[in-house]
Formats: C-alpha cells, sequence, structure tokens
C-alpha cells in the first residue's frame, strides 16, 4: 500500500494505496489484541494494550515535526517509500523473532463465526460500552488526526511551524497517555479499582477538556491539547474490558466489532466536523469561522454526554470482573 501510495499519478493510484495501508493496519491491531489475551493474564491487558497503542501512537508522533524535517531533505513519496521499507523490516522482525502460541484448531464454519460475532454485538456489555468508546474514542481520532491543526491555526492563529510543534505535543501526550492509563488501570486493580472505573474518570475529564476547547477559552492552549492527547486515550481500555468480559475464544470478535464501529464511526465524524464548519462562511482572511469550529466540536460533544448517558442508565451489564 505504501509503494502504490508513492507511486500513484492519479486518484485511483491514491486510493488503492490508501486502502491497502488502512487493511494492513487494520490487520495487525487485531491480531495484536488477539495475541495479547492468548498470552498473557486479564489483569495485563489494559497495560499491555497500552503499550500496543503507545507504539502506534509514535507514529502519529512523528507525522509532526519529524515529517516536517524530512520534508526539508525528500518529497512525501520518498517519505512513503521509506515507510514501506521500515514495515518490512518490522514484519520480518515479527516472523523471525515472536514464538507463536499455537492452541487446537477448533474447525468452526464461517456461519458459526458470523453467529459468535452478532452474539458479541447484540450482548449487554458490549451494548453498553460500545456507544461511549465509539462516541469518545472516534472524536478524540478524527480531531488528533484531521482537525486540531486547522484550530490551532484558524482560531489560535499559529503559523505552520508553531502549528507542527503543537501537533508534536499532542501526539507526545496521547503517547504517554496510552502509557501511563493503562499502566494506572493494571496496577489499581490490585486496590480494588477496577478498570471501567479508570476510564469513566478519564473519559470526563477528557470531555471537560474538550468544553474548554468548545468555548475557545484563549488561556494555557498548549496545555488545553495536550491534555486532549493525554485523555483522550481513556476510552482504549474499553478493549481490555470487554476482552474480559467474554471467553478469551471471542476475544478477536470483541475487539474487531469494537474497532468495526469505531472506524465507520471515524470516517463519518472526520467528514461531519468538516460539514458543519462550512456551513458558516470563511472568515476575510480565509480562515474557517470559529462558530463553525464551536458548532462541530460541541455537536459530538453532546453525543459524547449522550452516549455516557446511556452507560449510566443500562444497567443490564455490569463490569465487577475484577484482576485475579
Amino acid at each position: 500500500g505504501s509503494v502504490l501510495f508513492a507511486m500513484a499519478e492519479s486518484f485511483m493510484g491514491l486510493f488503492v494505496g490508501r486502502a491497502l495501508i488502512g487493511l494492513g493496519v487494520a490487520a495487525c491491531l487485531m491480531a495484536s489484541f488477539k495475541a495479547y489475551v492468548m498470552w498473557f493474564p486479564k489483569d495485563r491487558l489494559p497495560f499491555v494494550n497500552g503499550c500496543q497503542m503507545a507504539a502506534g501512537g509514535l507514529g502519529a508522533l512523528g507525522a509532526t515535526v519529524p515529517i516536517e524535517m524530512l520534508l526539508s531533505i525528500t518529497d512525501w513519496r520518498g517519505i512513503f517509500f521509506g515507510l514501506a521499507a521500515l514495515t518490512v523490516v518490522s514484519a520480518l522482525f515479527v516472523l523471525l523473532a515472536v514464538p507463536e502460541k499455537r492452541k487446537n484448531a477448533t474447525g468452526e464454519t464461517l456461519r458459526r463465526q458470523c453467529e459468535d460475532f452478532l452474539r458479541v454485538l447484540k450482548s449487554p456489555p458490549f451494548l453498553r460500552l460500545a456507544p461511549l468508546t465509539v462516541t469518545v474514542q472516534s472524536t478524540f481520532i478524527s480531531v488528533q488526526s484531521l482537525w486540531s491543526g486547522p484550530w490551532l491555526y484558524d482560531i489560535a492563529g499559529l503559523g505552520r511551524g508553531a502549528v507542527a510543534e503543537y501537533l508534536f505535543a499532542i501526539a507526545a501526550g496521547m503517547v504517554a497517555g496510552f502509557l501511563t492509563l493503562g499502566t494506572a488501570a493494571a496496577n489499581l486493580g490490585r486496590f480494588g479499582i477496577k478498570p471501567i472505573a479508570v476510564m469513566l474518570s478519564g473519559v470526563i475529564v477528557f470531555m471537560a477538556v474538550q468544553g474548554l476547547i468548545v468555548l475557545q477559552w484563549r488561556e494555557a492552549i498548549l496545555i488545553q491539547w495536550i491534555a486532549f492527547g493525554f485523555f483522550g486515550t481513556t476510552s482504549i481500555l474499553s478493549y481490555a474490558i470487554l476482552s474480559q468480559a467474554f471467553p478469551s475464544d471471542l476475544a478477536g470478535r470483541v475487539n474487531a466489532g469494537l474497532n468495526l464501529l469505531l472506524f465507520s464511526a471515524i470516517f463519518f465524524v472526520q467528514w461531519g466536523i468538516g460539514a458543519v464548519i462550512d456551513l458558516w462562511p470563511a472568515t476575510q482572511e480565509g480562515r474557517y469561522a470559529p462558530a463553525g469550529y464551536q458548532a462541530s466540536f460541541g455537536m459530538m460533544l453532546g453525543l459524547q454526554c449522550a452516549a455516557l448517558g446511556w452507560f449510566c442508565l443500562y444497567r443490564r451489564a455490569r463490569f465487577d470482573i475484577a484482576p485475579s
């Protein structure tokens, strides 16, 4: 996918390359989460999943100031060729160095797998937690990856270099969040504090930070956005929480179901934020209107509040599985 993207001479070439990149990333993420359920005790999953996402967060970190520096040496095609080479090296390392965790094959039919998948989607734990996870995480990823840069340019009035530095700080906060919150969830479990409590606390703080951004409060903008990156990672704990609520042989379907909803939502959220912003005319300087950002970001915050309310009201599923 990276090679095709780097060699593309048309929109279709870019489209196919990007689609293959997405397919590969999806396979890596789901295979990793499934492998961790097979390899590690359940009480370590929040920490291990956090390490996995922190490694992925290094990509977001590299896409800011480091890419800005590399673009003075090569162009975007060279960067994607380099990414392809690094991916091949990583795949070879996994193939040669990571041992297999073999288990007896169950020989399940495709129909049985689909039935299990639907059973997961209709289960009370999934129905209770998935809406909150999807709304919070889709907002976080959509804004962090696409709309934080324009906001810093249009609302904070930063130049291109300063925007890259702020995006680097946001990504660093994200990496720190994955590691810190995953570790906290694992360690606090020893004192009877469940991962779901850690997740809900972080989500509430994340929503409060979004409230400041929606209001376009001009004080301590950098701290606000670092906090956005840090606490936006909290909802990733739901992967470990839901994996503990189901038998280990269903872990792959649980994570895949959550991921399917999440990335489908990200597609619509990224587009939806832009569609709402476009409802307001641009300023004389050619920037997006502040009211557009307030309406679009406020809309997503409202959806998260509704999902949090659903979680609190839907009492059929409890998450009382304490670490062993």
